[in-house]
């Protein structure tokens, strides 16, 4: 077990141009992973069209880009590690490139799902490491609203894919292919950006690491006190057994990790990858027109990014668990009642109005709470050498959760009915509530260090962060 020193007081600095930059340089590969996976949802209507395929086949290129994910978030951990998470995300940036242009131009089924497995790498390998180098470079006290805005350009991505889809005069080629101009920029800038000033202190570069925290804090700002505090964590880790994949296996470190996987886990299982694949195609399927559900694709994919602009302005003043609390009931509310249209018949035109409405009462309860949380808790719960180990397995978690949930969702319809479905869902996310209620402690306010001290004490549990 490390034995880090005893946290000091959380310092109010104030965030800079330089460190706003690297949050929103970063948050472009959550803008891909967005645009990515919510254009197939569109998409899915020309696709099978054009390559004449049944919902088997739709799954299957829909889940390609997660498959990829798993394999991504899984191998760039490593990469994080030797590499560095800006040298990582560089890679994943050419990785981008290369999978929207391969999919852009596939003449098959078969070569579409490889090239979006390819993009999925990048999409796995981005969402393992963007949110953990955003969170090293960022000062306490706006880590999570800096974290976050990764996880709003994912929203933004989504909407900007069912603009795209809803229009039905843009090629699905030039939709998917379109992506690989974001990729280069975010490619271009990043290499002007400096290097996690802890994982530079890892490899003994104490001069860099210095130069990179001083690059990303204010000139009047205590840097010897947080750079000390950073600097005994991490020899404290390099004397210590727990580093890595073995690490995780550590018993003081476990309960970071089931409460980071677990909570993976669910945001997938609350029903929003259901909700944001296949919406088009559930509604066409029970009598909507292409275009009306196109539209309605838009209003769920706006509301994705309103509720969630909403959670990043006030999530470091209400705090991760209570936020999240707060509102998976009434996500479990909405599919409840949604699944009751279905299963009592009320789902004709004349419901029309009060279906979308409860769609997007749905996605503003999941998008403003536990959405938020998937990619922010993974950068800080885990040990400094633990983290990229710890957020690998909490992005293979969810890739793989969604992988299961993608491959089987248009089957289990088929199999139990629609409105079942939505109950099910609505069932995962009471459980969602219970497991989080009892696991999940308030992170709001710690920093890193701490967090970690908290961890290595027993601590880590909703009780143990009260005192």
């Amino acid at each position: 077990m490390s034995q880090a020193s005893e946290p000091s007081t959380v310092r109010p600095d104030r965030p800079t141009g330089s460190v706003v930059v690297v949050a929103l340089v970063s948050a472009i590969s959550g803008l891909l992973y967005g645009y990515d996976t919510g254009i197939i949802s569109g998409a899915l209507l020309q696709i099978g069209d054009e390559f004449d395929i049944d919902h088997g086949w739709e799954q299957v290129i829909a889940a390609s880009i997660l498959v990829g994910a798993v394999i991504g978030a899984l191998t760039c951990s490593r990469l994080a590690e030797r590499r560095g998470r800006r040298g990582t995300l560089l890679l994943v940036g050419i990785v981008f490139v290369v999978g929207s242009v391969a999919a852009s131009l596939a003449p098959s089924p078969i070569l579409l799902s490889l090239s979006r497995l390819v993009l999925g790498f990048a999409v796995g390998g981005a969402t393992q490491t963007a949110p953990v180098y955003v969170a090293e470079l960022a000062p306490t006290a706006y880590r999570g609203r800096l974290v976050l805005f990764f996880q709003i350009a994912i929203g933004a991505g989504i909407v900007i894919a069912t603009i795209v889809g809803a229009s039905e005069t843009i090629s699905w080629r030039l939709a998917i292919g379109i992506a690989a101009v974001p990729a280069a920029i975010m490619f271009v800038l990043m290499l002007r950006l400096p290097e996690s000033p802890r994982w530079l202190l890892r490899e003994g570069r104490l001069d860099q690491a210095r130069a990179a925290l001083a690059h990303v804090r204010p000139a009047d700002a205590d840097l010897d006190s947080e750079f000390g505090e950073i600097r005994d964590n991490v020899e404290a880790e390099q004397e210590a057994g727990t580093r890595g994949w073995s690490g995780l296996r550590a018993a003081w470190v476990r309960p970071a990790l089931v409460v980071g996987c677990g909570l993976a886990i669910f945001t997938q299982l609350s029903g929003i990858e259901m909700i944001v694949y296949y919406a088009p195609t559930i509604l066409t399927d029970n009598g909507f027109s292409d275009s009306t559900a196109l539209r309605v694709s838009v209003a769920l994919g706006s509301t994705y990014l309103i509720a969630q602009l909403i959670g990043l302005a006030i999530i470091d003043r209400v705090g991760r668990r209570r936020l999240t609390l707060l509102t998976l009931p009434g996500a479990a509310v909405a599919l409840f009642v949604l699944g009751w249209f279905f299963v009592t018949g009320n789902d004709g035109k004349e419901m029309t109005p009060w279906i979308i409405a409860t769609l997007i009462a749905f996605m503003a309860f999941t998008a403003g709470g536990i959405q938020l949380m998937g990619w922010l808790t993974g950068s800080e719960i885990y040990p400094l050498a633990t983290r990229a180990a710890g957020a690998a397995a909490q992005s293979a978690s969810l890739w793989g959760t969604n992988v299961l949930i993608t491959l089987t969702l248009l089957s289990i319809m088929n199999t139990i009915g629609t409105g079942q479905t939505f109950w099910m869902y609505a069932l995962f996310n009471v459980a969602a509530f219970v497991f989080l209620y009892r696991m999940m402690p308030e992170m709001t306010g710690r920093s890193l260090e701490e967090i970690e001290h908290r961890l290595e004490r027993g601590e880590f549990t909703p009780a143990g962060f009260t005192r």
